[in-house]
C-alpha cells in the first residue's frame, strides 16, 4: 500500500510540476508567433549584421577601384641645414614641391578591376538575402522544434497517466487476490519507463526553447508561450514548378552569375599588361634657404610605357586569369545541380511526410480504441495485463508517429520555401 501510495504521489508531483511550470510561464512569459519569432531574429541575430558589414566593405571596394582612376595630388617638403663647402659657412636649404599624377590609359586594367569590385559589390548584397532566408530557416524549424517537443511532453503525460491509472487497477485486483503479482510488478516497471521518457520529454523542450531563444536573441533562460501549433497545410505546387522558381530566385544563382563575370574581369586585367598605358603628370616646386624656397619650377609631361618582354610573365598571368574563369563556370554547373538536389530533396521528404499524417492519424484513434477495448476486457477478467500494456505502447507510438509526421511536412515546407527562394 505504501509503495503504492509513493508510485501515486510521484506521478501527480511530475504531472502536476510541468502544469504548474506551463501555467506560471503563460502568465509571465509573453506570447510569440512564428512571425514574431523570425522578426526578431532578423532584428537581433548577429549573421545578419555580419552579411551587411560584408556589403558595405565591398560597397568600398568599388570606391577603391574608381579611385584609382583619377587624379592623385601629393605634397612633398624637406629641409637640410649644413655646410656646401669647407670654407663656407652653414645654412638651411628646403625643397618642397606639388605632384598631380593622371592615368589616362591603362590597357583597360583599371575598368577591369572596378567591374570585379561592382560584381563582388552586388555578390555581397545577395549575400544579405541569403543570410536572411537562411535565418529564417533556422529560426523556422527552431520554432517547430519547440513546438514538437511540447507535444511530445504531452504524449508522454498521457502516457504516464494511463499506466497509473492502469497501476491502481491492477493493485486492487492484486489486493482482491483476483490477479497475480507479476501483474503488479509489470505495471509498475512499465510505469516507470514512461515517467523515464516524460523527464527526457521535458528536457527536450526546454533545450529546444533555449536553442529558439539563441537564434531570435532572447536570454537562453526565457520561457516564451508559442502562439502557433504544427499544423497540416496542403502545399499545391509542382516539383518542376518549384525547381524553376529556385533556379530564378535564389541569391546563389547570382552571386555565381557574378563570379563568372569577375572572373572574365580578371582575364581583361591580366590581358591589359599586353598594352601600354599612358599617364600624365605635373609638378611645380621650390627650393632655398627661406621655406619654403625662393627659386620655383614647374614641369608637365605625359609618359607611355609598353612592357615589350617580361619572360612571359603576362602570359602566365592571363592563363591563370582562363583558368578561374572556366572554374567559376564549373562552380556555376554545380551549384544549380546542388539547388535542384535541394529543392528535390526538400519536396519528396515534404510529400512523405503528408502521407503519413492521414495515416497515423488512423493510427492513433484506432490505438485509442484498442487500448479501451483492452482495459474493460482486463477488468472484466477476460484479458490480460500484456494486452493493456501492449495497448498502451501501441497508443504512445501512434500519438509520436502522428505528431512527428506533422513535425517532418512543416519543416520540410520550411526547407524547400527556402530552396525555392522564398523571402
Amino acid at each position: 500500500m505504501a509503495k503504492r501510495a509513493w508510485d501515486k504521489h510521484l506521478v501527480a508531483t511530475i504531472g502536476l510540476g510541468f502544469t504548474l511550470l506551463q501555467t506560471m510561464t503563460a502568465f509571465a512569459a509573453p506570447e510569440i508567433s512564428l512571425d514574431d519569432s523570425v522578426a526578431m531574429a532578423l532584428k537581433n541575430n548577429p549573421s545578419i549584421s555580419i552579411a551587411v558589414s560584408d556589403k558595405e566593405k565591398a560597397a568600398w571596394g568599388v570606391k577603391e577601384a574608381q579611385a584609382s582612376n583619377g587624379p592623385s595630388l601629393s605634397l612633398n617638403s624637406s629641409g637640410t641645414r649644413g655646410q656646401s663647402g669647407p670654407d663656407l659657412p652653414s645654412g638651411d636649404n628646403f625643397n618642397s614641391s606639388i605632384r598631380l599624377s593622371w592615368p589616362l590609359y591603362t590597357g583597360g586594367r583599371t575598368e577591369a578591376l572596378i567591374e570585379q569590385a561592382e560584381k563582388n559589390a552586388d555578390s555581397a548584397e545577395l549575400g544579405v538575402t541569403k543570410a536572411r532566408q537562411q535565418l529564417k530557416l533556422d529560426t523556422t524549424t527552431a520554432y517547430y522544434n519547440v513546438l514538437q517537443a511540447g507535444n511530445m511532453v504531452k504524449v508522454n503525460q498521457q502516457s504516464v497517466a494511463n499506466l497509473t491509472e492502469h497501476l491502481n487497477q491492477v493493485q486492487a485486483q492484486y489486493e482482491a487476490g483476483t490477479v497475480a503479482k507479476a501483474d503488479v510488478l509489470r505495471s509498475e516497471v512499465e510505469l516507470a519507463n514512461a515517467q523515464q521518457n516524460l523527464t527526457k520529454a521535458q528536457n527536450s523542450y526546454d533545450v529546444a526553447h533555449a536553442a529558439l531563444n539563441n537564434i531570435i536573441g532572447e536570454p537562453l533562460d526565457s520561457q516564451s508561450v508559442l502562439k502557433d501549433e504544427l499544423a497540416y497545410v496542403q502545399y499545391d505546387g509542382a516539383l518542376e514548378d518549384s525547381i524553376q522558381q529556385a533556379l530564378s530566385n535564389r541569391p546563389e544563382i547570382g552571386q555565381s552569375q557574378n563570379s563568372i563575370a569577375a572572373a572574365k574581369a580578371g582575364v581583361k586585367a591580366a590581358d591589359s599588361g599586353r598594352l601600354p598605358t599612358v599617364s600624365l603628370s605635373g609638378s611645380q616646386g621650390w627650393s632655398g634657404p627661406d621655406f619654403p624656397g625662393d627659386d620655383s619650377n614647374w614641369s608637365v609631361g605625359v609618359t607611355a610605357n609598353w612592357n615589350v618582354f617580361d619572360m612571359g610573365l603576362t602570359k602566365s598571368k592571363i592563363r591563370q586569369a582562363e583558368t578561374a574563369a572556366d572554374k567559376a563556370g564549373q562552380m556555376d554547373r554545380q551549384t544549380r545541380d546542388s539547388i535542384e538536389l535541394e529543392v528535390r530533396q526538400a519536396y519528396l521528404s515534404m510529400k512523405e511526410a503528408e502521407k503519413r499524417i492521414e495515416t497515423s492519424k488512423v493510427a492513433v484513434d484506432k490505438a485509442v480504441e484498442d487500448l479501451k477495448i483492452a482495459q474493460t476486457r482486463y477488468n472484466a477478467g477476460a484479458g490480460t495485463n500484456l494486452d493493456v500494456i501492449d495497448a498502451q505502447l501501441a497508443q504512445t507510438q501512434a500519438n509520436t508517429n502522428y505528431t512527428q509526421a506533422l513535425y517532418d511536412y512543416n519543416v520540410n515546407k520550411a526547407k524547400l520555401d527556402k530552396a525555392i527562394g522564398k523571402n
